[in-house]
């Protein structure tokens, strides 16, 4: 393969997605950038001369078609980063106060957003990033996915099976080169825990996390890292 690696990123118009966008860019990757709306890029990634799909994690026929796109586009993939996901109150116990048809609504989105999505691009991608010999997947976890403190049984059920995704992946391609990591961090400073009451210089910066993310992609095959557990505060056992 001739020319810079190439990296696909939904999700990468806010918060952590542009940051890894910014973070590998500076390595040399050349960016493939989907978002649910393409106008909504930041002005300093568009210069960055990103190619931007419009990809909708809810549609189950983008993941496809956004893989065929960027293949002949650049021709190539060589990392893939899973961002796009969302977060929403959905608990266990009946006496919740969510309708059943409310509950689930809630499920089935986070179930397509945090779960499907990211299997279907990752499928999409595979072929591609064996074809590499350095592929790199890398998938948006949380310490949701590792252990159960709140009471947000749906988002902490699809961020468990976000690590699991992470761990098939990293099966799947070993042999050919692909390595994949769940990343997992706890709080971060991003739209979504604008709600939370934490003071937001306390708790881990996108920035932060994009330079981890970087070094993860940019390892070698030989230093492979399964799971990165990021805090911001002490957590017996993680």
């Amino acid at each position: 393969m001739t020319g810079d690696p190439v990296v696909m990123i939904t999700g990468a118009n806010r918060g952590i997605g542009a940051a890894i966008a910014r973070a590998l860019s500076g390595h040399g990757y050349r960016l493939a950038l989907g978002l649910r709306d393409p106008a909504s890029l930041p002005g300093d990634i568009a210069t960055l001369d990103p190619f931007v799909f419009a990809y909708d994690a809810a549609r189950s026929g983008d993941a496809r078609a956004f893989v065929a796109a960027v293949e002949a586009r650049f021709g190539r993939i060589d990392a893939l980063v899973n961002n796009a996901g969302i977060a929403g109150p959905l608990e266990l116990m009946p006496e919740a106060a969510q309708s059943d048809d409310a509950m689930e609504e809630m499920l089935d989105r986070l179930l397509s957003i945090n779960v499907k999505a990211p299997f279907r691009l990752t499928r999409a991608a595979l072929p591609a990033l064996c074809r590499s010999g350095r592929g790199r997947v890398v998938v948006l976890a949380s310490l949701s996915g590792k252990r159960v403190l709140g009471l947000n049984a749906g988002y902490q059920m699809t961020k468990h099976a976000a690590v699991a995704l992470s761990h098939a992946a990293r099966r799947a391609g070993w042999d050919r080169g692909v390595r994949a990591c769940a990343v997992c961090p706890g709080f971060v400073a991003t739209d979504l825990t604008l709600n939370h009451d934490i003071p937001r210089h306390e708790i881990t910066q996108p920035e932060d996390l994009a330079r981890l993310v970087a070094d993860v992609v940019t390892l070698p095959n030989s230093a492979s890292v399964a799971e990165l557990h990021v805090n911001w505060r002490y957590e017996p056992g993680l």
